[in-house]
């Protein structure tokens, strides 16, 4: 019969799964013989259990925990309900991952009526006996019974100022009585029934309510931020109360073996006399340093610092401790690797290393990847953080800080940053044509979209802080003004946001320049540069953000979106000369004003990335989105280009398309318009040959056909490619080399990707589309109801954000084994915004391909992603 209920002497710390990270500590600690008050775990598998059985506890396990119970009253000598020694235990969560603050607790639990008056009588201090029955009522009643908190708060502010004083501290006896009785009258109101008095039924409602708490709305978000899978669930912890609110000999504290902000090597945390741990947390009084303990209760703090240095060598980490004293005895009820900041993080893992603890490898998977982001932004100043209100939350898209000017286009967001002035761009949605004032803008903002959407896509590639889908924003585009929580913000008003939280500020917040450079990151991302097997590469469209990629580690660029080039100054004049062209000839002509700039673009960029590769991708989008929709728009637009609106209007109406992400766009361009790929492939080899007779380095370019579905539509648009390049090499008399490719986005081209490896010679994985088109969906309309989905448990994480390895995996995994079949030596690499997620990484590592390709700022991430994969799952 499967065990559910484990004594702390049971286990041990390779249980995390079955005990969850707090029961697992706690055996730890006994086994080790520190001063751990005695209890036991009920387990995850129970947890799951209790989900699987529709929400009841079934009466197996409840009897394994009556036998538990009855174990642990032997051992204290007291019993549940005594009225001369009664046992009290307190009820705590413990998932296997350390969630913080997002599940629940009961302290006090086992005190009734009667119970309190012999813990009175037990203790001679009626006040502290009362003080724990009053706030046993009141956490009870808030996670058990699910009343309002606030209201307990009302009763317990009524009576102090009734008493006249400020703190709980300086309630007597008589008051605290008089709290449970008011207590007990408002939970009887509420609920229509008496306050429970059976310890046992209060015990087993609290292993429920625990239960339940996995499947709070916080611990939901939290684990959806977090990777935690739903199916984990969480164990209980039952232990026997010790108090560290009895009297002035007598408190609670949490504390680090290392300060969690900066790392220093330093015990780091606080504490209160006569107190709880839930008033440490719930911050009600001002705790005092833990340096001060030290004066207050010299031999109690020599013991814990003691205990704190023995754990933190026996777990080889930084420790967050809970501790309690009881009439001046210690006692530790939980120690866990503690959350630090990324500077913090570096710091401690690089110590550790110097202090002989743990070795490279361990030091570079204690850290998490994504904190890196911290480092590489600008970020808010803390003390001016304190003094903003939030006034909006939208999608935390892209990290950093921005304050700016209020701006609602492009134009607007040029000619403010042509004056100096620092911009945030408010849009419904950003599209292509919004490049240039994205580019000038400290932040982007907005209404619509996901964090794939267009806004977040790009803002992430450039390093630009955004938050997107702000639905509770009204966009006036006419009023030049956007409104948000009743409030009205103009062109020109101060606005703030906060990209690594969503949150957005209604005036201006200082902001401070991030600085990645310091010892510890450079000598963590170096031990992970040795340790990892994955090429990490960059999408990159200018030689400025290759430039930036480089600087963070980048060896390559496995993107560059040549469309992104087409919309400044007269280029997009000349692609709209192109769309509008009414035979080829046109079309050529328009193409050849265009063939400067893309060479000169090409050339900047092999500039910069000397010999390491260089993938372009030919244009993708479909044409439509380089032309105005408003009348106006089209009138003006037709006006510069010497033709009638009509005229401008009909190629636009001709245009449109029912659903243009799986319409005329990719490689049919080139079908349809050969000369837009001899074009581009005039630039790409005109630019390689102009650098490589520099001779500083010798280019060697990779061309990308985008969306290929079919080997005769690659061979088609590759004859294409070979004659025009290996024209113009013979004309030049360089004996230049390069490769043409194709990028894997369909899901026909993943099943056939045997056959089309005999004309690519190389694939790039394309997992944006390649995600939209195997669920189905789309990128930008899939936050209208993903919410749902996760609120049902039917997915677990955003698949744009986090590569789906079961359905999306299964099609990469199939294409690179039937691409190698065919060509051995190719080499493969992921081109979508999954390339710098860490667990995609991790999967990217796993199925063989030679490199990931992500935006510029998150190349660090995924070096380190990347270095972890290794490590865990050695090629």
């Amino acid at each position: 019969m499967a065990k559910f209920v484990y004594d702390f002497s049971e286990g041990n710390g390779s249980m995390r799964e079955l005990l969850g990270g707090k029961g697992a500590n706690l055996a730890e600690m006994s086994n080790l013989g520190m001063p751990v008050p005695q209890g036991f775990t009920v387990t995850t598998e129970a947890c799951t259990q209790y989900y699987n059985d529709g929400r009841t506890i079934a009466p197996e396990i409840e009897a394994e925990i009556m036998e538990h119970l009855a174990k642990l009253e032997e051992k204290t000598g007291k019993q549940f309900g005594s009225t001369t020694n009664p046992l009290l235990v307190s009820v705590r969560s413990g998932a296997r991952a350390s969630m913080p603050g997002m599940m629940d607790t009961i302290l006090n639990l086992g005190l009734n009526d009667v119970a309190v008056e012999g813990f009175a009588a037990k203790t001679g201090n009626p006040r502290f006996a009362y003080d724990s029955y009053r706030r046993f009522i009141q956490m009870f009643s808030d996670v058990v019974m699910e009343l309002s908190k606030k209201r307990f708060e009302e009763i317990i502010d009524d009576l102090k100022d009734k008493k006249g004083v400020k703190q709980d501290v300086e309630l007597a006896a008589d008051d605290m009585k008089e709290l449970v009785v008011r207590f007990k009258e408002f939970y009887k109101n509420e609920k229509g029934e008496d306050f429970p008095q059976d310890p046992k039924v209060q015990l087993m409602e609290a292993v429920k309510a625990v239960f339940r708490s996995w499947d709070n709305p916080r611990a939901n978000v939290y684990r959806r931020m977090n990777e935690i899978p739903y199916d984990w669930g969480t164990a209980v912890n039952v232990q026997s109360m010790v108090f560290g609110n009895s009297g002035n000999n007598s408190g609670t504290g949490v504390a680090f073996t290392r300060n969690p902000a900066t790392g220093e090597k330093a015990l780091f945390g606080e504490y209160l006399i006569n107190a709880q741990g839930e008033d440490v947390v719930a911050g009600v009084r001002t705790p005092s340093p833990i340096s001060k303990l030290q004066e207050e209760m010299p031999g109690v703090y020599d013991q814990f610092a003691d205990i704190a240095t023995r754990l933190e060598q026996h777990y080889k980490d930084m420790q967050d401790m809970e501790f309690t004293i009881e009439d001046g005895k210690l006692y530790m009820l939980q120690t866990r690797n503690g959350k630090r900041t990324a500077a913090a993080a570096l710091k401690v893992a690089v110590d550790l290393v110097d202090e002989g603890m743990i070795d490279e490898k361990e030091a570079v998977c204690r850290v998490e990847p994504k904190q890196l982001d911290a480092l590489l932004h600008p970020t808010f100043d803390a003390e001016a953080l304190k003094k903003a209100a939030v006034v909006g939350k939208g999608l935390a898209a892209s990290p950093g800080a921005a304050c700016g000017r209020v701006v609602f286009t492009a134009e607007e967001a040029k000619e403010w940053a042509a004056r100096g002035e620092k911009v945030v761009l408010v849009r419904l949605e950003t599209s292509p044509e919004d490049i240039e004032g994205m580019q000038v803008s400290q932040g982007i903002l907005t209404v619509r979209g996901g964090m794939t959407s267009h806004a977040a896509v790009v803002a992430r590639g450039m390093g630009t802080c955004c938050v997107s889908g702000c639905g509770d924003i009204v966009v006036d585009y006419a009023a030049k003004q956007f409104t948000l929580a009743g409030k009205a913000y103009k062109e020109g008003d101060w606005i703030s946001l906060d990209g690594s939280t969503g949150n957005i500020y209604g005036e201006a917040v200082a902001t401070v320049p991030a600085d990645p450079g310091s010892g510890y990151f450079g000598r963590l991302m170096g031990w992970a540069d040795k340790y990892r097997q994955l090429g990490v590469y960059t999408n990159a469209d200018t030689p400025r953000d290759a430039k930036q990629a480089v600087a963070f580690g980048a060896q390559g660029i496995g993107l560059v979106r040549t469309e992104h080039m087409f919309f400044e100054g007269d280029r997009i004049k000349a692609v709209r000369e192109m769309i509008v062209a009414e035979n080829t000839e046109e079309r050529k002509k328009a193409l050849a004003k265009l063939l400067p700039y893309q060479q000169g673009d090409f050339e900047g960029i092999y500039e910069v990335m000397g010999e390491r590769p260089v993938v372009i991708r030919y244009l993708d989008p479909p044409l439509h989105e380089f032309l105005p929709t408003k009348a106006e728009d089209i009138a003006e637009l037709a006006a510069d280009m010497g033709i009638t609106a009509e005229r401008l209007t009909e190629v636009v109406a001709s245009l449109h398309e029912v659903n243009p992400m799986m319409g005329f766009r990719g490689c049919r361009l080139a079908v349809a318009y050969p000369e837009i790929a001899e074009m581009q492939t005039t630039a790409v080899i005109n630019a390689a040959i102009n650098v490589t007779k520099k001779g500083q380095y010798t280019i060697k370019p990779e061309i990308m056909i985008p969306l290929t579905t079919d080997v005769k539509e690659m061979k088609y648009v590759k004859e294409v490619v070979v004659s025009t390049a290996d024209r113009i090499i013979a004309e030049s008399g360089i004996d230049l080399k390069y490769e043409v490719g194709t990028m894997i986005e369909d899901p026909r081209a993943a099943l056939l990707a045997g056959e089309i490896a005999t004309e690519a010679e190389f694939f790039s994985f394309g997992t944006n589309d390649l995600t939209q088109l195997t669920f189905g969906f789309s990128r930008d309309d899939a936050g209208k109801f993903l919410g749902y989905y996760y609120d049902k448990k039917i997915y677990e994480s955003d698949p744009f954000a986090h590569l789906d390895q079961n359905g999306v995996g299964k099609l990469v995994e199939m294409a690179v084994k039937a691409g190698k079949a065919t060509r051995p030596e190719m080499h493969m690499g992921i081109c979508g915004e999954h390339g710098g997620d860490p667990t995609s990484v991790e999967f990217c590592h796993k199925v063989g391909l030679t490199y990931v390709s992500c935006s510029p700022f998150r190349v660090p991430i995924a070096r380190l992603a990347a270095a972890q994969a290794a490590i865990k799952n050695p090629r």
